[in-house]
């Protein structure tokens, strides 16, 4: 089984004992975090995105693929894939700005480095075979508690030229689920409410209630 997290908010006390308990109930070897983690110094070895509240200088060093002292077992998906439990689990980090998509990532600073760009989104659109894709925005079509319209046409491009089994979203901070094409999406609740183990082989996500810290 593969530990599933939510937003975790670890730079809050109260969330990151949650987020403690959480690794010590399920007692998994391998986790995935579909971001704003905030803490980096995790037991077990964790593949997360990046989402739009993060420590932007941990995340920059990640994706250069260095480490930092703030680092434990934290491993960063950006427009890149890895094989995990017999899957392979890509994602795109970052959130969606407009006035920041066509930029260069490079000429992104300060907190504007939580956006991702044109160049990341085509990177993960030359990735293949994928099962699950990790995302901190939705794609079109998932239902949440917003009072505005939820859905980025990028992460929309990415899963219909990808086709990934399981799409597995962050940021919004409830339980929500839908279709988007050939794609089971998952809008995941926050790891302080719940928190849901994967099987590989069926890609059957199970929730759990909140572990106790």
């Amino acid at each position: 089984m593969v530990l599933v997290l939510g937003d975790a908010h670890g730079s809050d006390r109260a969330h990151r004992r949650a987020l403690r308990a959480t690794y010590r109930e399920s007692d998994a070897d391998v986790a995935l975090q579909v971001g704003d983690l905030e803490w980096y110094d995790l037991p077990t070895s964790t593949w997360f995105v990046a989402g739009n509240n993060e420590d932007q200088d941990v995340i920059e060093a990640l994706r250069h693929g260095e480490s930092t002292p703030e680092t434990t077992n934290a491993h960063l998906l950006a427009s890149d894939a890895v094989e995990l439990a017999g899957l392979r689990v890509a994602g795109l980090s970052g959130n969606y700005s407009p006035t920041r998509y066509d930029c260069d990532r490079a000429d992104l600073s300060g907190g504007r480095r939580r956006h991702f760009t044109h160049e990341d989104v085509e990177r993960a659109l030359d990735l293949s075979g994928v099962d699950v894709f990790l995302t901190h925005e939705a794609p079109h079509g998932l239902l949440v508690s917003e009072d505005y319209d939820v859905g980025c046409t990028h992460v929309d491009r990415i899963l219909e030229e990808l086709t990934p089994d399981l799409c597995l979203v962050g940021h919004h901070h409830e339980h929500a689920e839908s279709t988007f094409g050939e794609t089971h999406v998952v809008c995941l609740a926050p790891v302080w409410e719940a928190y849901y183990t994967l099987d590989p082989e069926t890609l059957s996500l199970t929730r759990h209630p909140p572990a106790e810290a």
